[in-house]
Parts: C-alpha cells; sequence; structure tokens
C-alpha cells in the first residue's frame, strides 16, 4: 500500500533528522559546558554533555524500527498481489 510506504519513508527521515539534531545538541551542550566551566565555574564536567544521547538515541532506534516494519508491511503486501 501507499499508506506504509509513505509511513516508511517518514519514520526514515525522522530518524535521520533526530540523528543531525542529537549531533548538534551534544556539540553545543559540549562546548557551553566546557567554557563554562573554565570561565564561570561550573561544576559539572563537558562530558555530562554526552548524557542527551540517551534520549535522541531511543527516538532513533524507535524511529528506525517503526520505518523497518512499515517497509516490512508493504514488502508483505506486494508479495502478496
Amino acid at each position: 500500500m501507499r499508506r506504509h510506504k509513505r509511513l516508511a519513508c517518514l519514520f526514515a527521515v525522522i530518524a535521520m533528522l533526530l540523528s543531525n539534531v542529537m549531533c548538534a545538541a551534544v556539540a553545543y551542550n559540549y562546548c557551553a559546558l566546557e567554557l563554562g566551566g573554565r570561565y564561570a565555574g561550573y561544576s559539572a564536567p563537558a562530558d555530562t554533555a554526552f548524557l542527551l544521547c540517551v534520549p535522541y538515541g531511543a527516538g532513533i532506534i524507535i524511529c528506525a524500527v517503526l520505518a523497518w516494519f512499515f517497509n516490512k508491511k508493504r514488502q508483505k503486501f506486494e508479495n502478496s498481489i
């Protein structure tokens, strides 16, 4: 079905966008924490910015699994025709 193909493409695109947003957010927060620790007296190390990978990674995995699931549904439907 077209709906399954569209959903598979949608979730694949969302997974790719989330991975790019994750890289940008982690890089920005790492730099902010590093400069804050150096000049403003932040107590947290800059490495804590990598904890942002956990929720973004979960979202990426969920979107990738949904894209795979809808792609399998589409292939099953096309093979049955």
